[in-house]
């Protein structure tokens, strides 16, 4: 059966981004015949204490660039900066977003992006501006949960990096236990991970023996190296990793892995799950 544009028919895939992330992969997850399933296993908050990116954002007119490393950087400090009014001091300041998606919502929110990252992380960011980064003053406004290493590349290259947190990563208040269900009794064919944060607060409700057990049946999905570890860190097998950070690669990857089961997924080839009727029959 050839499944032409529909490579991903039959397929169920649950994915465990906040919604206003998911948009864009369930749309090609959907266009390519798959049934998406929304299981935020993350949500987002302003900063406990705003002093410090209010303080920068005062003096937004002193810095020669602003790096915006996400669509939820780009949420986050416009607000804020909307809520400061600090539009008026962006006069001579660029701005450079790590991919598309985030450089048509800063625009869309009425920033201006001067360059726009050829690959789709932070870090590529940083070293296709290279030299051009030396003596600038950067500000870096991100996630609570960023890591070191893209102020530290900025640094090397001779910038002087003011980095505020513009957001914070919290767990949900609940985990949909309809999707929750299905997942647990391998009723759906893949699940999706972008960030270890989201694994990790999965981990709280489903402890991870069990996890490690599903990824049997079910294919987890990572979006880079560093969500593949933290999974496998946890005894979870990474079937598929994205070769991108991105929603196409994303959606690329998981249709290239199902093509090598033909008509039917892995979902497909094991027994249903039992319930307590199937196991009383059985035991009759």
């Amino acid at each position: 059966m050839d499944k032409g544009n529909n490579p991903l028919e039959g397929k169920r895939v649950v994915l465990t981004r906040a919604p206003e992330q998911a948009t864009e992969l369930a749309g090609r997850l959907h266009a390519m015949g798959a049934e998406v399933l929304l299981m935020p296993t993350v949500a987002f908050a302003p900063p406990e204490n705003s002093s410090a990116m209010d303080a920068a954002i005062e003096q937004l007119d002193q810095f020669d660039w602003i790096l915006l490393t996400s669509m939820n950087v780009v949420r986050f400090f416009i607000w804020r900066m909307q809520s400061q009014d600090g539009f008026s001091a962006l006069r001579n300041t660029k701005v450079g977003a790590v991919g598309p998606g985030t450089a048509i919502l800063s625009q869309s929110e009425g920033l201006d992006v001067d360059y726009v990252a050829k690959k789709g992380t932070g870090e590529a960011l940083a070293k296709e501006l290279g030299e051009s980064m030396r003596g600038c003053r950067i500000l870096l406004p991100r996630s609570d949960r960023a890591d070191d290493r893209l102020p530290a590349l900025l640094r090397e290259a001779g910038a002087d990096v003011t980095d505020v947190i513009a957001y914070r990563t919290v767990k949900p208040e609940t985990i949909d236990p309809e999707v929750l269900g299905r997942l647990r009794r391998a009723e759906v064919d893949a699940i999706v991970f972008a960030s270890p944060s989201a694994f990790h607060n999965l981990c709280d409700v489903v402890p991870a023996e069990e996890l490690a057990k599903l990824s049997e049946r079910v294919q987890f999905t990572a979006i880079g190296p560093t969500t593949a570890k933290a999974l496998e860190g946890a005894g979870v097998r990474v079937a598929i990793q994205a070769k991108e950070a991105s929603a196409e690669s994303l959606a690329e990857s998981i249709a290239k892995h199902f093509e090598g089961f033909g008509v039917k997924g892995p979902r497909d080839e094991w027994p249903a799950a039992e319930g307590p009727e199937t196991r009383a029959a059985r035991r009759a």
